[in-house]
């Protein structure tokens, strides 16, 4: 099962980004709050290598109108009930296998519709004709940024997302500790700009994290349990 939307966006306050509910890009449908890196930088050929965040590769509204892509996939429906069968039958390789393939299956899962959404749901790289390790190799315009991966952290993006795709009507959830349920499943944003890459938050200062916090409305000390790595 899977389920995705395709949303009017731009960004804004410099490090977050917000998806519209329509064209009119009047009513904000959820809002998308970034980390930029704050690592020093060396220079190459005289040139300063930029402190990124994603809402870099999304264009203010005062530039452009742009578009983020929301995603969630899985192939785990009814898998536990399979795997639990394997482990009663005292077969764990047949249960590791299995969990395996089902994970693979949603990765695969994920990659297919992001080449869907590229040539013809959005349609930004409407001619694109790319061999398969070329594909394997992300050659493509754009990238799929994932919470909890180095470009975004933050694990609890997630509540958001998932409420704006409904993915409760297609049988997918949240553990209380922000993992994905099923398993073997995969989420995360569509970004469409040529020059798009990722790339590692890094560490952060507490006067990020400040300002992260107050960009949310939220208390710092919960804040700091959900990006402690970062910090």
């Amino acid at each position: 099962n899977g389920v995705l939307g395709i949303y009017p966006a731009n960004s804004v306050n410099d490090d977050d980004i917000e998806l519209y509910t329509d064209e009119t890009r009047s009513t904000v449908a959820m809002t998308w709050y970034g980390l930029r890196q704050q690592a020093a930088k060396e220079e190459i050929d005289g040139v300063m290598r930029p402190s990124r965040c994603l809402a870099d590769f999304v264009a203010p509204r005062a530039i452009n109108k742009d578009y983020v892509g929301v995603f969630a996939v899985t192939a785990g429906i009814g898998s536990e009930k399979k795997e639990a069968q394997f482990l009663a039958a005292h077969d764990d390789y047949s249960a590791i296998l299995f969990k395996s393939l089902a994970d693979r299956l949603a990765e695969a899962f994920a990659e297919c519709l992001h080449k869907k959404v590229r040539t013809d749901l959005w349609g930004y790289a409407a001619h694109e004709s790319l061999a398969a390790n070329d594909l394997i190799a992300e050659k493509y315009q754009g990238i799929r940024p994932a919470p909890g991966y180095p470009a975004c952290p933050d694990h609890s993006v997630k509540k958001d997302m998932f409420a704006l795709l409904q993915c409760e009507d297609i049988g997918m959830g949240l553990t209380e500790s922000l993992a994905m349920n099923p398993a073997a499943s995969v989420s995360g944003f569509y970004i469409g700009h040529p020059d798009s890459t990722y790339f590692s938050v890094g560490k952060i200062g507490d006067d990020q994290l400040r300002d992260l916090a107050a960009r949310r409305g939220m208390n710092e000390r919960d804040l700091q349990r959900l990006l402690a790595p970062n910090l």
